[in-house]
């Protein structure tokens, strides 16, 4: 993001101001507004990608904003402030919407860091699969999602742990919304947290909370996300980034069912619904000793394994149906189908995005097209002309000269596949687990690639 817009919202000018010149100071642009009235009349006017807002204002509070933000621009992540130090109005503003919360006086370098991770928020959030699809239905036309939609109705009102496993972008942050949306913790808190977007030194408290003068910097005290989920569900994101020091007091909160906050002396009890997901081999991690076994068995009690969208054929015209819709009306576009030439095309790319990247695509074709149907010529380059892809010992004159469109862009795909793999081995010298990593996918699916393709180890 080149320039992020930042609007500050409070009542008192003094706090407007040194959170302007705290936020200028990192090249942020800062808007401002007096209370949540003129902070949505701004709105209509400007492009705004995170707002920081007072909770107590006149005319319309922080509260009243978070509940026109989440119908109006459900996108935008926020921050509140409050000088009201309780648990319960930090769960009451988390589960309206807000992404973090924060007390007066608040801490420079804590601000900072909480408005850079609403950032990567909105950038995420801007790229969400499934985020209205899964809200009106799952998609689940293909085997593999039928008897995923099955599990999650099983074991959503249980409250054993679940673990979500799956490469990027095939939308594991949505099953987990589903399983608490479908449980009977549905009006309490769903807090969900990346750990892999919050620094080794700081993901203590942010999980587990922090007292008064704990650390530098610690003004104040404040409740973590075990805390904020209590009576509700808390979904660990990229649970395998969680640093091995810390894992052991992640499994005793799971354990236990209480937690300590740094810098306390007392233990407080909570009752969560526990949801994690990794795109990682957790197994393989374990084996080379950078997770747990104990915490790894304590996780996975029911793992569900989502599939990449390139096993999920009978799916994909559902999305590219409803992701057509989105933009039109987000794009203000009349966009009526999309030509049988170019879904073919679509269809026999391999998406290693999974379906964020699908959503991406067909968000810049429907922008870019002229007409009311999407044609080939409306298709990235990068996905037409799969045999421009430079990668080693790929030669196009040994392709099939016979056959269908469609079985021609299936053997370039295994060539581009195969390629990919081998030399993701030959970088790693062997390493499956790693050469998976770095292809962004699971151990489980390079194995299987690897055992479809013919490929062995070098």
């Amino acid at each position: 993001m080149s320039q992020a817009n930042i609007l500050v919202v409070d009542n008192e000018p003094n706090i407007r101001r040194v959170l302007k010149g705290l936020l200028e100071q990192k090249s942020y642009h800062v808007f401002e507004a007096e209370d949540g009235v003129d902070a949505l009349t701004l709105l209509k006017k400007e492009e705004i990608h995170t707002i920081i807002t007072d909770l107590k204002m006149p005319n319309l509070d922080g509260l009243g904003l978070l509940q026109a933000l989440s119908s109006q621009y459900p996108d935008i992540p926020v921050i509140m402030i409050t000088a009201h130090q309780t648990v319960d109005s930090a769960i009451r503003a988390m589960k309206m919407g807000a992404l973090d919360y924060i007390s007066k006086p608040f801490d420079r370098d804590e601000m900072l860091m909480i408005v850079r991770k609403a950032l990567e928020h909105y950038q995420k959030r801007k790229q969400m699969p499934w985020d209205e699809a899964l809200n009106s239905d799952l998609v689940t036309q293909s085997p593999q999602m039928q008897s995923i939609k099955s599990i999650i109705q099983k074991v959503a009102d249980s409250p054993s742990t679940v673990i979500i496993t799956g490469e990027s972008g095939t939308g594991k942050e949505l099953v987990a919304k589903a399983l608490h949306d479908l449980s009977q913790r549905k009006e309490k808190a769903f807090i969900a947290i990346n750990c892999s977007a919050i620094p080794a030194t700081l993901i203590e408290s942010e999980l587990f909370g922090y007292e008064k003068g704990a650390f530098t910097g610690a003004v104040t005290s404040k409740p973590g996300r075990f805390e904020l989920a209590d009576e509700g569900t808390l979904f660990l994101d990229e649970i395998a980034e969680i640093p091995l020091e810390l894992q052991a007091k992640l499994l005793r909160a799971i354990q236990e069912n209480e937690i300590e906050r740094v810098g306390g002396l007392k233990s407080k009890k909570i009752n969560i619904r526990l949801i994690v997901a990794t795109n990682r081999d957790l197994k393989g991690d374990v084996e080379s000793g950078r997770f747990r076994q104990d915490l790894f068995y304590r996780l996975n009690v029911v793992p569900i394994e989502l599939p990449p969208l390139r096993n999920r054929k009978e799916d994909f015209e559902p999305l590219v149906d409803f992701f057509i819709q989105k933009y039109n009306k987000r794009l203000e576009k009349r966009i009526k189908a999309i030509d049988t030439h170019a879904l073919d095309v679509l269809k026999e790319y391999h998406w290693p995005g999974n379906i964020r990247q699908l959503e991406n695509v067909i968000e810049r074709m429907v922008l870019l097209s002229e007409g009311t149907t999407l044609q080939v010529s409306n298709i990235p380059d990068e996905i037409s002309q799969i045999t421009s892809i430079s990668i080693p010992a790929f030669h196009p004159d040994k392709l099939s000269k016979t056959g269908s469109f469609k079985d021609i862009v299936k053997e370039t795909t295994g060539h581009v596949e195969r390629n990919l793999i081998l030399k993701a081995l030959e970088e790693t010298h062997g390493n499956v687990s790693r050469a998976a990593k770095n292809l962004g996918i699971s151990r489980k699916s390079l194995q299987n690639k690897m055992k479809e393709y013919g490929v062995l180890k070098p």
